[in-house]
């Protein structure tokens, strides 16, 4: 683990494909702090372990809490992400040999993330699906012919009645939670490795009026998909690159962990000083509806949408925005340690305009943490003068912005 001056040293004599960090001092409101600006991670580098690999709308990739969590933390160090989304920085924590704690009042989120930590063999697997019965006459309560062929629905609704009486009847165990998590990922997309016909992407699902619009004018049909197989696939893929040491290790970690749907300002269960790092990215300011993006998802896992739309915070504004965060930063404060630090990456809203990194500086401040830089990850430069910018972010981002606070 690195202490705070080494940090910055690594940082500043970081060096890929020969670029050289970017330092400069800036002024936000009555702060000054630092930004440091380089390609700490690429696209090229991207050899992150399979088991990352689920679609999620707004998630960043494993490299970016790999970067803080092995530079900032040792084993068995507590890494918290109160947005956790997919659970990449928990899941990539748990690899690391982390203890973790995941957060996120969407309970999307530990369908997603708590099955990775406890990987079933693909032949129980196997076994598990060939004991499910699908009743070929079966029919979804709401109408779904636009996205899946009759047989195929007769299948995932038969296998969603399976998950939701075993889950009632408290019968429910890893083989099943570990399916439940695929299917939920397979639900729709562009691919034939999904259960629908051509979607867009699989990290939201489109309404059933937008996507009876993307058939026609694709002139396209339902056809037919094998879940079980399309399950068994995906399964192998997630796993491909993990060796035997790390799904135990995985497994050695999730059985510590504390997987939570709580409220990033209030999480009691989690006990004072306890937490080395936090990295996480909280929710965006007016761009994503998690609610209505998962609500397919939602009727799969017989989650009902209005309640979780009332605990997820979508705000259209930055001042409530910055009312969240900061009151998140105080509870923050609460769970950190002593020299304990904090990774909170944001993006930029409205072409540029809005630069949440700049508000987020205070509102950590006034926490009570102290901001030691602005770590701005860039994967391609262009002139000088746009380093600065955000002239290459016009058609996407391509740029995380992480402020990096100590307490």
């Amino acid at each position: 683990m690195l202490g705070e001056e080494s940090f910055i040293r690594h940082i500043m004599s970081f060096s890929l494909n020969g670029r050289k960090t970017v330092r400069d001092k800036i002024r936000i409101e009555d702060f000054g702090t630092e930004r440091f600006i380089n390609e700490f991670w690429t696209s090229k580098q991207r050899q992150s372990s399979s088991i990352h690999e689920i679609s999620y709308r707004a998630c960043f990739k494993a490299e970016l809490p790999n970067f803080f969590i092995s530079r900032l933390t040792t084993k068995g160090d507590m890494v918290y992400d109160p947005f956790s989304g997919r659970g990449t920085t928990v899941i990539e924590a748990g690899l690391l040999g982390r203890n973790i704690i995941s957060n996120d009042v969407n309970p999307l989120s530990e369908i997603l993330t708590l099955p990775r930590f406890f990987i079933p063999k693909i032949s129980d697997i196997k076994d598990r699906l060939n004991d499910i019965s699908l009743e070929e006459s079966a029919k979804a309560d709401i109408e779904l012919s636009m996205f899946y062929h009759p047989k195929t629905e007769a299948e995932l609704v038969s296998l969603r009645n399976y998950l939701i009486n075993k889950k009632d009847s408290g019968t429910e165990d890893d083989i099943d939670r570990w399916i439940r998590m695929v299917a939920t990922n397979r639900l729709t997309g562009h691919s034939k490795g999904f259960f629908s016909v051509y979607s867009l992407p699989p990290n939201q699902a489109v309404t059933p009026d937008r996507q009876l619009k993307i058939n026609e004018k694709l002139n396209q049909k339902t056809e037919y998909k094998d879940i079980k197989k399309i399950i068994v696939k995906k399964s192998k893929s997630l796993v491909r690159k993990l060796t035997l040491d790390q799904k135990m290790r995985l497994r050695k970690v999730g059985e510590k962990g504390l997987f939570i749907t709580e409220d990033s300002r209030n999480t009691e269960s989690i006990p004072s000083e306890d937490v080395s790092l936090i990295v996480t990215s909280p929710p965006f300011l007016n761009v994503v509806d998690y609610p209505t993006d998962n609500w397919l998802r939602c009727w799969f896992n017989y989650l009902k949408v209005d309640e979780i739309t009332k605990k997820i915070s979508i705000l259209s504004n930055l001042e409530d925005w910055g009312k969240l965060i900061g009151d998140s930063f105080k509870e923050f404060y609460r769970i950190i340690k002593d020299d304990g630090w904090v990774a909170f990456e944001v993006g930029e809203v409205k072409n540029g305009k809005i630069r949440l990194d700049e508000h987020v500086v205070p509102l950590g401040i006034n926490a009570g943490f102290e901001c030691k830089g602005i770590v701005i990850n860039k994967q391609k430069f262009t002139k000088t003068a746009n380093i600065w910018g955000v002239n290459n972010n016009s058609r996407g981002t391509n740029t995380n912005r992480i402020v990096l606070f100590k307490k």
